[in-house]
């Protein structure tokens, strides 16, 4: 869950280029035997590798890339390839525009509560010694003393922890921009109209549903990598940019397996609670809009340029393979 999680806090910030935090690829050291496990499990998934597609009906065209949230030099090759489509679109379909990224700003500084719980319990009481201290400290690294980490509400505290402190530092300084980012800022300077896919409080919503228990096993899921938070940018970032995004995915799920501390059953029902959750119902609710604005574009003889996080791509609920089963011809561009 926590790979996701960390894609959801930089949707609407930019951040530090993993080239730029010291880490090491773990795919490059794991044992071979695990990361057969996880070529396994990958094999079988719909459009599990590629981050640049078209999808085409009768005149209706789609480019979709799948994004990276955190900024690094090589978007610069996506972008370049890109712009000429963009500037030819009718409109670019992000997760959260410029309009949102504003609503969710004023909210957020009006609202405190949205991310701190002022009725309790505290963290600290709902933990135990030992996690509340690895907690803690992995928080203080991240720039959040203890006493502000103790209201936090878990979800966020859980996303925060996806995130290296490497990147936080850059985030709190400003830097190079996600490839969501620059995709907008390219459609402004080319005056291409900006369509959101959700709406701005989306982020808060996606966990609201989760029981007490959830909350909790959500942290302690994330903890054990905390403290390898480099070492998971630059695992993660590697294997966005070869194109490999469902291993993303199950890289996650292994991991938990061997270092959470939960059972496996337990980690089963996080993934598919992430997977349905921060994934399918997304993409099902994206699929009216996309397919909406490649309709309205055909008629006026163009296309629509979509940019959205690199792991809604693939799958059995995957934009593509929804899009595909509803008579769209999917084609990778980038491979």
């Amino acid at each position: 869950m926590r790979v996701f999680l960390a894609g959801i806090f930089t949707l609407w910030a930019a951040a530090a280029p993993a080239s730029e935090c010291l880490g090491t690829n773990l795919f490059g050291t794991m044992p071979a035997d695990q990361r057969a496990e996880i070529d396994a499990a990958v094999a079988g998934v719909p459009h599990h590798q590629g981050i640049l597609w078209q999808a085409a009906k009768d005149r209706q065209v789609m480019t979709l890339v799948g994004t990276y949230h955190f900024g690094d030099p090589r978007h610069d090759a996506i972008v370049a390839r890109l712009e000429p489509l963009i500037a030819d679109a009718a409109a670019l379909f992000v997760e959260a525009g410029p309009a949102e990224e504003r609503r969710l700003t004023e909210a957020l500084a009006s609202d405190p509560t949205l991310m701190v719980d002022p009725a309790g319990p505290t963290l600290p009481e709902r933990l135990d010694d030992r996690d509340w201290a690895l907690l803690s400290a992995a928080m203080a690294e991240r720039g959040t003393p203890a006493v502000v980490t103790s209201k936090l509400r878990p979800w966020y505290v859980a996303m925060m922890l996806g995130v290296s402190p490497c990147m936080m530092q850059q985030v709190a300084k400003g830097g190079v921009e996600g490839l969501d980012r620059r995709l907008v800022t390219r459609a402004e300077a080319l005056d291409v109209p900006i369509r959101a896919l959700e709406p701005w409080d989306t982020v808060f919503t996606l966990f609201s549903h989760l029981t007490p228990q959830q909350e909790i096993e959500m942290i302690r899921a994330a903890l054990p990598a905390a403290a390898h938070a480099d070492d998971y940018a630059v695992t993660l970032t590697e294997a966005y940019f070869a194109g490999d995004v469902w291993a993303i995915w199950e890289f996650g799920r292994f991991d938990a397996y061997r270092n959470s501390g939960l059972t496996r059953d337990q980690v089963d029902q996080q993934m598919r609670l992430a997977k349905e959750q921060l994934m399918d119902r997304r993409n099902q609710a994206w699929i009216g809009p996309l397919t909406k604005g490649a309709q309205d574009a055909a008629a006026r003889d163009r296309g629509i340029v979509a940019g959205f996080g690199a792991l809604h791509l693939p799958g059995e609920q995957g934009v593509l393979h929804l899009l595909e089963q509803d008579g769209w011809t999917i084609t990778r561009l980038d491979g």
